[in-house]
């Protein structure tokens, strides 16, 4: 109990004193997590809308594989990105390995499944009165697809909020592509680890716990929006 309750008391030492380290993996937490969940909204949504709306052969087929995607270990996808950003891999002449970008890459792997995969459960579930409206109304594909996810929102923003609690507490691949270096690609995850194998396991809770309170924020935030569109 003493080990959770020094966690607790450093936690809020390593944020009311500004330490630098901390806070740069914090910032570096976001930036890379925020990236990725935009990247994989960008590019799931369409491929969701398109999995859920649409019927084609091999339709069972596609959404197996999605879901069985979701499972996926982050070190596998990890140990598949590092094999493609090295300097033997197909994109090793860009140099990303090591970098925040090879990071957003491998984690938006990680999350495109989820997204993809709740989109698609959502625009199912959507009335199909509505899709009948809107074909009598003349809405083109695009439209159709702007207006069903509108009314999907709220279906939305929980996939959002269960990629993002993904992304952000993942390590493999943040530890195999990023290389855990300090003030450039060490997250929380990654700093987590480092401590607790180091022994210092207090300083690993502490860190633990601000992830916590920062995944709480970022959840928090995005309930009062919720909240915000329901009035």
């Amino acid at each position: 109990m003493n080990l959770f309750t020094d966690g607790f008391k450093e936690a809020i030492e390593l944020l009311t004193s500004g330490n630098e380290s901390v806070y740069s993996a914090i910032t570096t937490t976001i930036t890379v997590s925020s990236w990725s969940l935009m990247i994989s909204l960008i590019i799931g949504l369409p491929l969701g809308f398109f999995l859920g709306y649409y019927n084609f052969k091999g339709k069972a087929v596609v959404k197996t594989i999605v879901d069985t995607l979701l499972a996926l270990p982050t070190v596998v996808i990890g140990l598949i990105a590092y094999t493609m950003l090295s300097q033997v891999g197909p994109f090793g002449k860009y140099d990303l390995l090591f970098s925040q970008q090879a990071i957003i890459i491998g984690q938006v792997v990680l999350g495109l499944p989820i997204i993809i995969a709740l989109t698609a459960a959502v625009v199912e579930a959507v009335d199909k009165r509505l899709y009948l409206s809107l074909k009598g109304l003349g809405a083109k594909p695009r439209q159709i697809m702007f207006a069903t996810l509108e009314e999907a929102r709220f279906g939305l923003m929980t996939a959002a909020m269960t990629a993002y609690g993904r992304i952000i507490t993942e390590i493999g691949i943040s530890m195999m592509v990023g290389g855990n270096i300090k003030y450039h690609t060490r997250t929380v995850t990654t700093a987590i680890a480092l401590e607790t194998g180091k022994g210092e396991f207090v300083t690993g809770i502490a860190l633990g716990l601000v992830l916590f309170a920062v995944a709480l924020i970022v959840n928090i935030s995005l309930s009062l929006l919720k909240r915000r569109w329901t009035q």
